[in-house]
């Protein structure tokens, strides 16, 4: 995110600029032009720009009328933002477990978990992969759910030719920092083909309001600044670039890793088209090779390390089935660095320690630089 800022910094300034002499901070032209401009993006009608990815959720869910009595499906291996955004409107949040494979919801676990309570299913396109829609989709259909994408680490990936934002009734995304997308604060968005849907989640994120002081809801203050999406719409246009910048640096990793010990690589629908807002590896000696890539300098992460299901607070919230496969890919997997700024040279250096750890060779004299998981 530093060397992308550092490269756009007159641009930032002229927008800021920009924004300060328009004299309109809050829902104004520059709101209003991002919203227009992502909504083309992602192929749909509508996008309401909200204060947070988590508000995005949490607002679509209350737009729907999902609340106090409702259950909804939700991946087990996810940030708890997903849970937590269906607690805040007082629905219940039930877990179903993933597929070991693409770490995305499992359409079986899915289909095992719906009950009658059940009114919508949150698919997660987890790490910029979009999750299985087609078999997602059949299931809502069959019993009436509301589909609505958490795409918080999914701009700009497609699933059979569509961009994620359009693959259900609605989908919510995140403009923090470090997403593909990314402000320079916290910023968030609904995108949605249903008009009535993004009516609502206008009045809900500005105080409920249908017109100044006319409150017909009990809303919230969730509100897209003018600053932020002044930000973003400079960053909008690089966006497609920078995501093919990802998957060509998530190959050259594919390339360099391949046949590793017990490394698994991350996989993907044959539909899909990934784009890597994160990589994420998967070994049984997790915790050692993060380790000895710390001591050459190489930072890394892991996306997630405690389930939801595992959380204090969702204690009182104890599964619904046995989530076998949430519960291993908190001990396995690891997020390596990748960014688009990254060079193929950083990719060779962080490759080759993945394999002098895995190989047990001790640590080199010179350190490597690499930057570390984002």
């Amino acid at each position: 995110m530093a060397d992308m800022l550092r490269a756009t910094r007159q641009e930032l300034a002229g927008a800021f600029e920009r924004v300060l002499a328009a004299g309109r901070l809050i829902l104004d032209r520059e709101v209003a032009a991002f919203e227009a401009e992502f909504a083309a993006y992602c192929g749909a009608r509508h996008c309401v720009g909200v204060g947070s990815g988590l508000d995005a959720l949490a607002i679509a869910l209350r737009a729907r009328g999902i609340g106090p009595g409702d259950e909804v499906i939700v991946p087990g291996h996810t940030f708890i933002a997903s849970w937590l955004a269906v607690a805040q409107v007082g629905a219940v949040p039930i877990a179903a477990d993933v597929r070991p494979d693409t770490c995305n919801l499992d359409p079986d676990s899915l289909a095992a978990a719906i009950t009658p309570r059940t009114a919508a299913v949150m698919p997660v396109h987890l790490y910029g992969n979009p999750a299985p829609m087609d078999a997602i989709n059949r299931l809502a259909a069959r019993h009436g759910l509301f589909v609505l994408e958490d795409a918080a680490q999914a701009h700009g990936a497609r699933y059979r030719g569509r961009r994620a934002g359009v693959l259900g009734n609605a989908a919510a995304f995140s403009f923090y920092p470090t997403k593909n997308l990314g402000a320079l604060g916290d910023g968030g968005a609904i995108v949605t083909d249903d008009d009535a849907l993004a009516e609502r989640a206008r009045q809900y994120r500005n105080y409920g309001a249908s017109a100044k002081y006319i409150h017909d809801i009990a809303g919230t203050n969730s509100r897209l600044d003018e600053l932020q999406a002044a930000f973003l719409r400079l960053r909008l246009p690089r966006l497609d670039a920078e995501n093919a910048r990802r998957r060509v640096l998530a190959a050259f990793y594919r390339e360099r890793l391949a046949g590793l010990g017990d490394l698994r690589l991350p996989e993907s629908e044959p539909e899909a088209e990934p784009v890597y807002h994160l990589f994420v590896v998967r070994s049984f000696a997790r915790d050692a090779l993060a380790a000895g890539l710390a001591q050459r300098g190489i930072g890394t992460m892991v996306h997630y390390p405690r389930p939801p299901h595992l959380q204090r607070a969702f204690a009182a919230a104890s599964p619904r089935m046995p989530l076998p496969v949430t519960e291993a890919l908190a001990g396995e997997v690891l997020s390596l660095p990748l960014w688009p700024a990254m060079t193929d040279d950083h990719i060779v250096r962080v490759a080759a320690a993945v394999r002098e750890v895995l190989a047990g060779r001790p640590v080199s004299s010179r350190p490597d630089r690499a930057r570390s998981a984002r």
